[in-house]
């Protein structure tokens, strides 16, 4: 992963994975997310080869996953 990549990931793409992965409920994808942004604060941090992998494989759910239903209120 090339700078340019991990910056546009942490940037951009990362805030929505964490919410996802904290409105998940699942406590080890919450964590992780959690632990990566904290990680990715530090100007000399880069992901591990494993979390790479992981952080690219929640990426890439976040895209594929179905946007939750709106329900309307008022009709």
């Amino acid at each position: 992963m090339t700078e340019l990549q991990l910056d546009e990931l942490l940037t951009f793409r990362w805030p929505l994975v964490l919410r996802r992965a904290v409105a998940s409920g699942d406590e080890w994808a919450a964590g992780f997310a959690k632990s990566i942004a904290r990680h990715g604060k530090r100007k000399n941090w880069h992901p591990s080869e494993r979390q790479a992998a992981v952080m690219q494989r929640m990426v890439s759910e976040l895209s594929t996953a179905p946007e939750p239903e709106f329900v309307v209120i008022e009709d």
